[in-house]
């Protein structure tokens, strides 16, 4: 196996790899496991294996879940099909800056994914490091946000656009997830900016040390949380991925955060993705 880094804040190609081997072979795997801490995404091209070995590759990190909107492979639980078709004029945008369900108490350890289907050109995938992303805040900005936690919304987001019944329905299902906005990295230690596009608010900015009449809660707690979610934006935390159908991208989504790009012209794009279910934030 061969590692080649892609940028220098996060990502790595593998070469001369099979992940369906890695099913198998413990050793392998525990390499691969080890380079995804290192990297934080990894990448690979011509991983040409079936739906079963997909999701037994991925089930070597953890069990998998599936999502309570898209849909899953009905032969293959926790396989979630992402096709995006030219039928769907009302269904063309992507998303923003995410880690995949921050809105679950306990948001996912990773993903791995794999296309399908793509456009001859358009249709990428950037990453973010959120780890260096809190590392090289303002010393002021991390003093200030350390003790901070906020909401995180699958009623604000995948509930937008629902008819209000089935939105409640989909709230109470599913109960905003209240995390620390600096995370801890359960293998790293590291600590991660924890805030992107599921949050809603803070929960505990509301206090005297920040607030000296009630109009500083509001803009000020609204501003910072833009700031926050702002820093993946910035390019040198960031790869960018050319998709190509048996490519594979696999991430952490703890210390990550990624953007779908949808700026290409109505056509087919297939991923299919594994999650991996994680640990509650600390």
């Amino acid at each position: 196996m061969q590692v080649h880094p892609l940028t220098c804040a996060l990502g790595a190609e593998l070469t001369g790899i099979n992940l369906a081997d890695a099913v198998r072979d413990d050793g392998l795997f525990a390499e691969i496991r080890s380079l995804l801490l290192q990297h934080k995404v990894l990448f690979l091209r011509d991983q040409d294996f079936s739906r079963a070995e997909h999701v037994a590759f991925a089930r070597r990190f953890g069990e998998l879940e599936d999502h309570p909107v898209a849909g899953s492979d009905p032969e293959h639980p926790g396989l979630v099909r992402i096709y995006k078709t030219p039928d769907q004029p009302n269904d063309r945008y992507e998303n923003a800056w995410h880690s995949d369900t921050t809105w679950r108490e306990a948001p996912q350890f990773g993903a791995v994914l794999r296309c399908v289907e793509c456009p001859p050109v358009g249709g990428d995938t950037m990453w973010a490091n959120m780890a260096l992303a809190y590392e090289r805040l303002p010393a002021h900005i991390k003093e200030q946000i350390a003790d901070l936690r906020a909401r995180h919304s699958i009623e604000a987001s995948f509930g937008a656009a629902m008819p209000i019944e089935k939105r409640l329905a989909l709230k109470a299902q599913y109960p905003d997830a209240e995390h620390p906005v600096v995370r801890t990295h359960p293998d790293t230690g590291e600590k991660i900016l924890y805030v992107n596009a599921f949050a809603t608010h803070f929960t505990n900015y509301h206090t005297a040390a920040r607030v000296r009449f009630g109009q500083d809660a509001n803009p000020g707690a609204a501003d910072l949380l833009r700031y926050l979610i702002s820093q993946a934006y910035i390019p040198e935390y960031q790869v960018r991925w050319r998709w190509a159908p048996n490519s594979v991208a696999i991430w952490d989504n703890t210390a990550t955060q990624h953007y779908a790009v949808m700026d290409y012209p109505p056509c087919h794009r297939k991923m299919e993705r594994a999650g991996i279910i994680g640990s509650k934030p600390f």
